[in-house]
């Protein structure tokens, strides 16, 4: 079991960029994809982007604005969201499931979440 925090969520207006980080601590994540989820009020939680163990692969829903990456050396796993629309503004949560190859896009596959963090973009 892994314990996930992110940070990094904010007031931000349309056109701006932020940063989130999720801080991994307990059992090593190495084997671990990392993923990113978004729930915004009243809607379902939606995939947003997924790194595999080593950082060699990854799956975004919006590559053109968002970026995820992965630095386990410092047990970090960060999205770098850009030209943010005020349809991004949800919770935003990161996620931790054992899987040795790939990445994974299904939220139920994911055994450990964060507590999540707060994007408000602004118009």
């Amino acid at each position: 079991q892994v314990q996930l925090v992110e940070s990094g969520g904010g007031r931000v207006q349309a056109g701006g960029s932020l940063r989130l980080s999720c801080a991994v601590s307990g059992r090593t994540h190495s084997n671990y994809c990392m993923g990113w989820f978004r729930q915004a009020p009243g809607k379902e939680r939606e995939f947003v982007a997924a790194i595999n163990w080593s950082g060699g692969s990854t799956f975004v829903a919006d590559s053109l604005r968002f970026v995820i990456s992965r630095d386990n050396a410092k047990n970090t796993v960060y999205l770098q969201m850009n030209n943010l629309k005020p349809e991004d503004t949800a919770i935003y949560y990161c996620a931790a499931a054992y899987e040795p190859m790939g990445v994974i896009l299904e939220d139920y596959r994911y055994k450990s979440w964060g507590q999540g963090t707060q994007v408000t973009v602004s118009s």
